[in-house]
């Protein structure tokens, strides 16, 4: 075979190209049902996430009229204090076999707060009741010889008046009453003696008792079961002082310093207005109940107590206060300004314009709003009405109709 027909046998017909460009192309149609499905699943995501509620912060708005009418001339900052505050502890030194309490209890005056190892007390108490039990038995020993004697010497006088003893019998006879009775003044005198040894081995048993001197609330725990407490302060870390300490709610109040060249103004039983740091949007009534008479010389104060006129569980000591003191009402009575207080953090800007969004059904509504600075609030004329719940420091995503979920609630 030449190389002609060689060539001949390797060239492609006309017919068998047009069969190989007839192929179709697959990979665009891949391609395509590639972008379709993430697409979709981007579509699925977007909403999943739109379903999804937000967390948020609410306050609740206030009326306007709620902040009082009387302005304050002065302010000063202090801590809660309470008057009758106790660490309780045992009057002896003992090992605590049992503690009861514990932070946040309620307790009632006497009720048991802890008991102490009380085994040798016990075995002392029981001793000195045996020993006054029988003393009193020897008493009522010698009161019957005593009683028995009285009846021989009256037969003994009996029958030396008819004669028929000697008289010196009779008078034997009265010797022996007098020494019984004597006998008996002595026991007695005994037997009240183990009594009171028998009464104080009782106060010294129920000294391993711990009770609660008043009602109250306990707000520290200090000793452990098997600890060692003391009423006198012990040398080392080993030795409890006090098994805990309780506060009486019912006797907080507010220590505040007010600088020396401002309490010409403040007066017994002056109107005030407390405010806690804990709970800012919060105003407590409150009065002053006396100046302390005592200044300050290092920071030039004079110390004030006030009474709280309201009480609530929110309030615990040392908590940080600001209290307004407050000049007289006016006379005339001054209309409250319309509206509702909102705190400031309430208020968003959405597409150039101040808005609040008040929580509905588990869902935000936004609400245009024309707010007026009033402090550290905000007055809302329209839009918001009193005991509305609105969000505080609203997301930046945020917007109407967005599902909420609510982490906690300013008061």
């Amino acid at each position: 075979m030449d190389n002609g027909d060689l060539l001949r046998q390797l060239k492609i017909d006309h017919g068998q190209r047009e069969a190989v460009h007839a192929a179709p192309a697959r990979w665009p149609w891949i391609v395509g049902a590639v972008v379709l499905v993430l697409l979709a699943l981007g579509a699925g995501g977007w909403w999943l996430l739109a379903q999804r509620a937000v967390a948020v912060r609410t306050a609740t708005a206030t009326a306007a009229g709620d902040q009082g009418e009387s302005g304050a001339i002065l302010q000063a900052t202090g801590y809660v204090t309470a008057r009758r505050q106790a660490t309780v502890s045992a009057q002896i030194t003992g090992t605590l076999t049992e503690v009861l309490i514990e932070e946040g209890d309620h307790v009632r005056k006497g009720q048991v707060l802890a008991r102490l190892e009380d085994s040798a007390y016990r075995a002392n108490l029981d001793a000195a009741q045996a020993g006054a039990r029988a003393a009193q038995a020897q008493v009522t020993q010698l009161q019957a010889q005593l009683a028995q004697a009285q009846h021989d010497a009256a037969r003994q006088d009996a029958l030396v008046d008819r004669g028929l003893v000697a008289k010196q019998v009779a008078e034997q006879a009265h010797t022996q009453v007098k020494a019984l009775a004597a006998q008996v003044a002595a026991q007695r005198k005994q037997a009240e003696a183990a009594q009171a040894q028998a009464q104080v081995a009782q106060v010294n048993f129920d000294y391993t008792v711990v009770r609660a001197p008043f009602d109250g609330v306990v707000t520290d725990k200090s000793a452990q079961v098997g600890e060692i407490i003391s009423p006198l302060s012990a040398g080392g870390g080993f030795t409890r002082t006090g098994v805990g300490t309780i506060v009486d709610m019912d006797s907080l109040e507010v220590d505040v310093d007010v600088n020396e060249a401002y309490i010409g103004r403040v007066k017994p039983d002056m109107a005030a207005e407390a405010v806690l740091d804990a709970y800012p949007d919060w105003r407590i009534p409150a009065h002053v109940i006396a100046i302390v008479p005592a200044a300050d010389r290092g920071k030039a104060t004079v110390k004030v107590r006030v009474a709280l006129e309201a009480k609530d569980a929110r309030i615990v000591p040392d908590m940080g206060v600001r209290v307004s003191f407050l000049e007289a009402k006016p006379a005339a009575v001054v209309q409250a300004p319309r509206g509702a207080l909102v705190p400031a953090s309430a208020i968003a800007q959405r597409d150039g314009h101040e808005v609040v969004f008040v929580v509905q059904d588990g869902r935000v509504q936004e609400r245009r709003v024309r707010p007026r600075p009033m402090g550290e609030q905000r007055l809302l004329p329209d839009g918001v009405q009193p005991g509305d719940t609105v969000v505080v420091s609203p997301p930046a995503a945020l917007h109407d109709g967005v599902a909420v979920e609510v982490e906690n609630k300013s008061s």
